[in-house]
């Protein structure tokens, strides 16, 4: 059965552009409409664990850019690894999210299938790693794959070539192409495939943002992971900020982009981002109500967090693992929808897809 609403490039801008609270919220209601027809409500949790801080990359707008000198720079040690994925388990979640600065040399490679192996002898067969650890080779992906990895988030940040080439450095290591490349290849291997976009960026216009959506579209992305632009002052882009929309602007549009991918894509799993939360204390709630169907409530270990600040004022870098999995329930059963335990959570565009081919 066909579920997509069939919607134009200047449809998406118009849905995209709209300001008007009345529209706004009847946007929201009609994408949250369809989220609870054809996934009911249900979040899905993915533990996330932010293993490294280290990158070779120097991304413009990252907090973590190898050109940052004032990060205390960590990778965590396997067994405390374990530990958050063992909290994980306890508190009745059946995935992680490993996530790192990005890296390519052998040791690190070999690092993280040391880590899949470890994770998978320690948990269920069925247990979902999804990483989010860059632009790596084919032969990468695939022994990460192989080891057995299911998922794979790799942002695009923008589809525009140019706006992408504006936020990285010219200095050889940063290639639009490349990261296209590396999204075609993760799919092949055959990885649910994730990616996602910042929303807010300078230069940034609502066309740019349209032509992210139909992008998402066209190359059947399975999840997605999307959120407000979010400055940190230890960055070049910070220098930037005067000619930003504002925060809650931001934020809105945000929620727009959730509600459009959700009519363009009902069964796909899209995270309500912890950035949301951020500028609004009710942000991930919204994103939920907006259409979105996926938490990723970090469980790293505190002392590490407050090293892992891709933007400034991330929230719950004092709050452990078990305390924030606890307010998030609440918060989530408060709104009326229920936290989905013993089902994985795959993407139900990606099932369909799977077996369509």
């Amino acid at each position: 059965m066909k579920t997509e609403v069939e919607l134009t490039r200047k449809q998406i801008i118009h849905l995209l552009s709209l300001t008007e609270r009345d529209e706004q919220q009847a946007l929201f209601d009609k994408a949250y409409a369809t989220k609870v027809d054809l996934l009911g409500k249900r979040v899905n949790l993915r533990g996330l664990i932010e293993f490294s801080n280290v990158c070779q990359k120097n991304c413009l707008y990252c907090g973590i850019r190898n050109g940052n000198t004032l990060v205390h720079r960590y990778t965590m040690k396997d067994e405390e690894i374990l530990q958050a994925v063992s909290i994980a388990q306890e508190n009745g979640l059946t995935g992680v999210v490993l996530q790192s600065g990005e890296r390519t040399d052998a040791a690190f490679v070999k690092q993280v299938v040391r880590l899949i192996q470890k994770i998978k002898n320690a948990t269920e067969k069925s247990f979902r790693m999804t990483l989010s650890t860059g632009e790596q080779s084919l032969e990468t992906y695939q022994k990460w794959f192989d080891a057995g990895a299911q998922r794979y988030l790799l942002r695009m940040e923008t589809t525009n070539e140019a706006l992408y080439n504006s936020i990285h450095p010219n200095d050889g290591s940063h290639s639009f192409k490349n990261r296209l490349n590396c999204l075609e290849i993760i799919q092949q291997v055959g990885y649910q495939t994730g990616t996602g976009v910042m929303i807010g960026l300078p230069g940034q216009s609502v066309e740019h943002l349209a032509d992210d959506l139909l992008f998402i579209q066209q190359k059947g992305i399975d999840m997605v992971g999307m959120g407000p632009y979010i400055e940190h002052e230890q960055t070049p882009m910070y220098q930037k900020r005067e000619i930003r929309i504002s925060l809650m602007e931001r934020f809105e549009l945000a929620l727009r982009m959730i509600a459009v991918l959700r009519l363009l894509m009902p069964t796909i799993n899209i995270a309500s981002t912890t950035a949301l939360q951020s500028i609004h204390p009710f942000g991930r709630e919204l994103g939920l109500s907006a259409g979105a169907n996926v938490l990723m409530p970090n469980i790293s270990p505190i002392q590490y967090r407050k090293n892992y600040l891709l933007y400034d004022n991330k929230p719950s870098l004092e709050v452990d693992a078990n305390e924030n999995l606890e307010n998030l329930l609440l918060r989530i059963k408060k709104m009326g929808e229920q936290v989905v335990y013993h089902d994985y959570g795959d993407s139900n565009y990606f099932i369909n897809r799977q077996l369509n081919h």
